[in-house]
């Protein structure tokens, strides 16, 4: 038995070379678009010729891949290519930010945060309880994020779950485009930035020191308010809770303790990680809906892999 997706309606069958963009094919044409309106108007923007080209290579490719005349790898491909569209999109916030000329907003947000929490927890949390095992469990949570938002999608990729894979991606990829938008826009800096950081034995374990050798390697200047590993995180987690309760459990679990680790670890301020929280149940909340049904008989996926993943994703 495999549990699949019924087949939606709206996709169809195009004819062969045919192009079908899909909503989140829309949403991020959409944000190269703005992306690139705002590189060409902010003259702080840094390499604005380069990040030009990658938004025009990367136009090319969402069209590319939305032609439907695609083997079986550039089906596969069709369907998750989003996320590996981020890491390109992240490091341009980073040239649009004019690798840190352009003006934040921190001192608003500090304000924010001396106003609900009467101080700055990230600043202070972490010295007034300092744990090396808390330490180590919650930058390790930190890093999950990386396997929060991509296992899920290669999980329901495997199985075959198109209608859930479709409306994840939709609602990860919403999810961080309003995030991109208030980096953008509203460029915060953040606690990494702006307080001395971590040190000593508080960051003296493997977790920590992979975090900081990743965050030094490419963490983008501005990149701070709302947080977009809680909010990506949250609405991976309502899709996936839709598909499979278990999986679902497990990704609530690392998320509640991400979402503390980004406050804790000094990454986010903690209206950051509360923006995050609200961004991300609103986007899976609304753009995950929908339903699964039960296939049995010949038709059924009972390939290895996808019987190996229905370990961990069968309700």
């Amino acid at each position: 038995m495999a549990v699949t997706e019924e087949a939606s309606p709206a996709d169809g069958n195009p004819a062969t070379g045919a192009t079908s963009l899909r909503p989140v094919d829309l949403l991020l044409l959409g944000y190269l678009g703005f992306a690139s309106i705002v590189a060409l108007a902010r003259h702080e923007t840094t390499g604005r010729g380069w990040l030009l080209l990658s938004n025009g290579l990367t136009l090319l490719l969402v069209l590319l891949l939305a032609r439907n005349e695609h083997g079986r790898f550039g089906r596969a491909l069709r369907e998750i290519y989003p996320i590996l569209l981020l890491t390109s999109l992240y490091g341009g916030l980073d040239l649009l930010s004019g690798g840190g000329t352009v003006p934040v907003h921190d001192a608003q947000v500090q304000r924010w945060e001396a106003t609900l929490f009467g101080g700055q927890p990230s600043r202070d949390w972490w010295r007034a309880a300092p744990s090396q095992l808390w330490s180590l469990i919650l930058h390790g949570a930190y890093f999950s994020y990386y396997a929060i938002v991509l296992l899920p999608a290669v999980l329901l990729l495997a199985r075959q779950q198109l209608g859930a894979l479709r409306r994840l991606m939709l609602a990860l990829m919403a999810t961080f485009v309003f995030c991109y938008l208030w980096f953008v826009l509203f460029p915060v800096a953040g606690p990494y930035y702006e307080f001395p950081r971590p040190s000593g034995a508080f960051v003296d374990n493997p977790a920590a020191r992979l975090v900081y050798r990743t965050l030094a390697a490419g963490s983008s200047y501005g990149a701070a308010f709302p947080s977009s590993h809680v909010a990506a995180s949250v609405a991976v987690t309502i899709g996936c809770w839709r598909v499979s309760r278990r999986l679902g459990l497990a990704l609530a679990l690392l998320t509640a303790l991400l979402t503390v680790a980004v406050v804790y670890c000094q990454m986010h301020y903690a209206v950051d990680a509360l923006a995050g929280l609200v961004a991300g149940a609103v986007f899976g909340g609304t753009l995950t809906s929908g339903r699964s049904a039960v296939k049995r008989g010949p038709g059924a996926d009972r390939s290895p892999l996808a019987t190996r993943a229905s370990v961990l994703t069968e309700r």
